[in-house]
């Protein structure tokens, strides 16, 4: 198994990377996520705020949640998995 690396070297470039986080029952999580910037939601328009700033993961097919990942894999540390 490939290892996490700190979520401080993921991409904040609006790509999406797999990440994981911890819930507020502790439950260990693994998503798929992106990284939303005050560029990237300015660029997109509608109405946001700094809260808005941050990681955002769907948590099912129609819900989004912003969440503190503590660590990511970035897509080649996937492949080498398989």
């Amino acid at each position: 198994m490939p290892n996490p690396r700190p979520i401080a070297t993921a991409p904040k470039n609006g790509s999406k990377v797999q990440v994981y986080w911890t819930d507020m029952d502790g439950q260990e999580n693994e998503s798929i996520a992106q990284y939303r910037s005050a560029e990237m939601l300015q660029a997109l328009g509608g109405t946001w705020d700094e809260a808005d700033i941050g990681w955002w993961a769907f948590i099912d097919s129609s819900t989004q949640k912003k969440i503190n990942p503590h660590s990511w894999l970035s897509p080649t540390d996937a492949e080498e998995e398989d």
